[in-house]
């Protein structure tokens, strides 16, 4: 498990999360569904205020399908049982006619990360992919290379976020900030302070038991890999 935050957000203490006022503070947790490496990324957010809690991967293991999907389960509870985020975003499934097989293992992953949502009684936000792509870097085309920068500038991190398996899961959860908080933050009139800066990259690390989990990246359906 990664090392404590030194400066650590404060916790939601509900779906509604805590802070002063109608602008509370709220944790999103995204999350880059795949077979083999599932990435994911916490952030805290209050208006226009964004910062990073933790982000990582969580990696399957196992000979057969259903146990793979067991560990991705068992990661994603971990995650959220650590972390208590208020809510979960997460990519619309993307069926490119060129890469059918990788849809069908995403959406499998991708199954049963909403079925952890559902235990533990969270909301869960879908957006399409080229929607998380435009609203970051401006084209819903964008590839690897540009969301990492995307990301990295969003959060004011001092490098990329690696791998990109984690900076597709902290794009989604950017893109629930944008798209359902800070507008209504902005709306409020409490939008216009930027997000602090961070002067380290994301912590990251693997979940689960064990805590770094086994499988290669040959064959991972994540999110975007089709039309990256």
């Amino acid at each position: 498990m990664p090392p404590p935050s030194p400066t650590p957000a404060p916790r939601p203490s509900s779906p509604g999360g805590v802070g002063d006022g109608s602008l509370r503070w709220q944790r999103v947790v995204g999350f880059d569904p795949g077979l083999n490496v599932t990435g994911y990324g916490v952030i805290d957010c209050r208006g226009g205020i964004v910062r990073l809690v933790e982000a990582g991967t969580i990696r399957s293991r196992g000979e057969t399908l259903e146990t793979r999907l067991a560990t991705i389960h068992e990661g994603v509870r971990d995650v959220l049982q650590a972390l208590a985020p208020a809510v979960m975003a997460i990519e619309q499934v993307f069926v490119h006619a060129k890469f059918p097989r990788t849809a069908i293992l995403m959406g499998h992953a991708r199954g049963v990360i909403c079925l952890a949502a559902a235990q533990a009684g969270l909301s869960v936000n879908n957006y399409p992919p080229a929607r998380v792509k435009s609203l970051l870097t401006g084209s819903g085309q964008a590839g690897k290379e540009q969301m990492q920068s995307a990301v990295q500038r969003e959060l004011a991190l001092a490098a990329r976020p690696e791998p990109a398996d984690v900076a597709d899961a902290l794009a989604v959860a950017l893109a629930d900030w944008h798209l359902r908080i800070r507008q209504r933050g902005l709306a409020l009139g409490r939008g216009a302070t930027p997000a602090p800066r961070r002067p380290a990259p994301p912590r990251t690390g693997s979940r689960g038991a064990p805590r770094k989990r086994g499988g290669d990246d040959e064959g991972n359906a994540s999110l975007g890999e089709d039309d990256a």
